[in-house]
């Protein structure tokens, strides 16, 4: 089961204007794993979290999660899935509990425990003060609460730790290992690469639209003993980009 893979995509493109903005990108993400995706600004990471939660559709190439196509499983696929991409939306009129209410309405489930996960992420369920008036640590910490709430199979969290202090960030570490030990695989980009290498399995940079090399964090740390995922993120980059 571990090996199986819960992510798949095989020649990748998605055209915007003209322009192929993710080109030949393939990802391999194993189940009950995490999974991070490094890359600069405009290297296409939210393009492609956004097509495989069907908020894009593919211009070409093959995109299978959980075994399933998703141009053909869309429904069946997203009920398994748990998100972040870009700033966050809530209702922001309601508390949070009513947020996560709306949202497993939404999402046609029922019975699962708003007090429990909003405690797993740092937030009381009594707080009845509006989303509107939350920091954008406590909105990021909802919005990951909104992402596992329904116990989803796969988690793709586009920039988690936006927002958060060193002691949120150090929390949705140890809550993200535990996601992972409880069966859910999570893909998940930051730009902070200590990050990724403090809860990663394995890693992917992707440049200029496509998955350039995958790797698990301990080979990294085998291939790159002094430097870490830091000298193999920027060797990576160098040799494709180019630079000096």
């Amino acid at each position: 089961m571990y090996n199986e893979l819960i992510v798949e995509t095989d020649g990748l493109v998605k055209v915007f204007d003209g322009v192929e903005v993710i080109k030949d990108c393939c990802i391999h993400v194993k189940q009950g794993t995490i999974y991070g995706i490094l890359g600069l600004n405009g290297a296409g990471k939210t393009t492609v979290f956004k097509i495989l939660t069907t908020l894009l559709t593919p211009t070409s190439g093959s995109v299978k999660v959980m075994g399933l196509d998703i141009t053909y499983g869309r429904d069946e696929v997203l009920r398994d899935i748990g998100s972040i991409i870009e700033v966050p939306i809530f209702y922001e009129h309601l508390s949070a509990t009513e947020n996560l209410r709306v949202h497993l309405a939404y999402m046609d489930k029922f019975n699962m425990n708003i007090e429990k996960t909003l405690e797993m992420v740092g937030l009381s369920a009594n707080n009845i003060k509006p989303v509107s008036t939350f920091s954008l640590g406590m909105r990021q910490r909802l919005a990951i609460a909104r992402a596992i709430i329904h116990e989803p199979k796969l988690i793709i969290l586009d920039e988690p730790l936006n927002g958060l202090d060193p002691m949120g960030i150090q929390e949705m570490r140890k809550l993200f290992l535990k996601l992972k030990n409880n069966g859910m695989t999570i893909l998940l980009s930051s730009h902070i690469l200590t990050d990724i290498e403090h809860i990663a399995d394995n890693i992917g940079i992707i440049a200029n639209g496509k998955i350039i090399d995958e790797a698990s964090i301990e080979q990294i740390q085998s291939q790159f003993s002094e430097k870490g995922l830091e000298g193999y993120f920027f060797q990576k980059i160098k040799e494709e980009l180019k630079y000096d």
